[in-house]
């Protein structure tokens, strides 16, 4: 069976290279006779796989030396939680809720102090990103949350808020590793990797070394203390061994392309191919307003649910998987992560102009 084109938000495509060489490696991991799954994380040939992992990603992010980056499990929606958990020293958080992910952690954030909802999108369904240049941020706010690039709404903040000094924490989940980042603008950035980095299982936070305090909120479980997989250098418990060895991977792919300026230029061509057409079409149109698309995600209807029930089904028997938009949108998205080639996206432009020329009244 050839591999379809899988457009899914997440778990998502991987790079072909990458799953052939773990593939190889199945069975006996460079001589050790075992594979990376049955392998010990105390071993030398494990230890050596995650510290190589961190160094390759603090390469590719330029991540400066006072800020550590953990591979922890629970993925990103367990950040909802741990962050408040470390972080909210005043109990007071401000919070810009630009889609589902983003409310969903203004909503447990609330279990623990105070979240301002201090900006929102959903008047208009979060087609767009507020103007977050002068914010009401509260005085005693521990730190500004946003969600960078929202999978379901394929919108994308261009421009960091002006957090007025306060530190800045961001879920960038879909858009990790898609372009380069400032990491130093950021208290705490973090992301499941699942849609661009690897297999559901491992969430990666990245954390301003100030930010990371024995004082946590009371009842705070060990295992959601950032001080605890920091000083044990993510190996406190058990980790999700074999997604970080496929992250590694990825991050060795990723180096070997020219790194992430060259995936974000990759990244632009491919995604014009597909908002061109879209804003020419008759049939399909984008979602979201111009100047906040996302690169990762694209969001389209026809305005008929019928219509666009016929063109999943139409488009799956035609090898082009996973369109179906987020159950709480409808419509199509096609996720086009780094590992989705530039191929994928022209050939599904192909199909979309034969469905357009066929169903056009």
């Amino acid at each position: 069976m050839a591999r379809v084109y899988n457009f899914s938000a997440g778990p998502a495509v991987l790079p072909e290279e990458v799953l052939r060489e773990a593939a190889e490696e199945m069975l006996d991991y460079r001589g050790t006779g075992m594979s990376v799954m049955e392998m010990s994380h105390r071993s030398k040939p494990y230890e050596t796989i995650i510290h190589e992992a961190e160094a390759d990603l603090r390469e590719l992010m330029n991540i400066p030396d006072n800020y550590k980056v953990l591979f922890l499990q629970g993925g990103a929606s367990q950040q909802f939680a741990m962050i408040p958990m470390n972080l909210m020293k005043n109990k007071v958080a401000d919070y810009i809720v630009t889609g589902q992910w983003a409310k969903k952690a203004f909503q447990e954030a609330k279990i623990y102090g105070t979240a301002n909802k201090i900006a929102s999108s959903e008047d208009k369904t979060f087609s767009y990103i507020p103007d977050c240049s002068d914010l009401p941020v509260s005085e005693d706010a521990d730190y500004v949350y946003i969600c960078e690039n929202n999978t379901i709404y394929g919108t994308k903040f261009k421009t960091l808020p002006n957090t007025k000094g306060k530190p800045l924490v961001a879920d960038v989940s879909s858009c990790f590793l898609s372009e380069p980042v400032d990491v130093s603008k950021y208290g705490l950035i973090y992301g499941g990797v699942q849609k661009n980095v690897g297999p559901a299982g491992v969430v990666i936070v990245i954390i301003r070394e100030d930010l990371i305090t024995e004082d946590t909120l009371p009842g705070t479980p060990t295992m959601l203390k950032y001080k605890i997989h920091a000083d044990n250098e993510s190996l406190y418990n058990t980790p999700p061994a074999y997604g970080i060895y496929i992250c590694g991977k990825v991050f060795k792919w990723l180096k070997k392309l020219g790194g992430l300026e060259a995936m974000k230029e990759l990244n632009e061509k491919k995604a014009a191919v597909l908002y061109d057409y879209l804003d020419e079409s008759k049939l399909f149109k984008g979602t979201v307003v111009k100047e906040d698309r996302s690169l990762m995600n694209v969001p389209f209807v026809t305005g008929d649910e019928e219509l666009d029930a016929k063109f999943v089904k139409e488009a799956k028997a035609a090898g082009f998987e996973n369109l179906k938009g987020h159950r709480s949108v409808g419509g199509m998205r096609a996720s086009i992560y780094n590992a989705m080639p530039i191929e994928g996206v022209q050939k599904l432009v192909e199909f979309m102009k034969d469905f357009e020329a066929r169903n056009f009244k």
